[in-house]
């Protein structure tokens, strides 16, 4: 199993859009969301991904494939 933290930038039209909850079900990864805002016009999180390798990197791409930015997280998440 492997675990990554990404950030993910999400543009307007997909904020609303379940994006997080089917790359779970599509991909078999357990997310766990560490920050977030979102709002109407803007919306990012820090994402937790847990899984097979090959699982989160086909994932990360199928996300990126929609039209999120996906950047790594480097550094300490601070939980608030």
């Amino acid at each position: 199993m492997a675990k990554r933290q990404v950030m993910f930038t999400f543009p307007t039209e997909l904020i609303k859009e379940p994006v997080i909850y089917q790359l779970g079900r599509q991909f078999k990864i357990v997310t766990n969301i560490r920050r977030a805002d979102v709002s109407e016009n803007k919306g990012w999180v820090v994402l937790e991904m847990e899984g097979e390798e090959k699982d989160i990197e086909q994932g990360i791409a199928w996300v990126s494939n929609k039209g999120v930015r996906v950047d790594p997280v480097t550094g300490d998440i601070v939980e608030g």
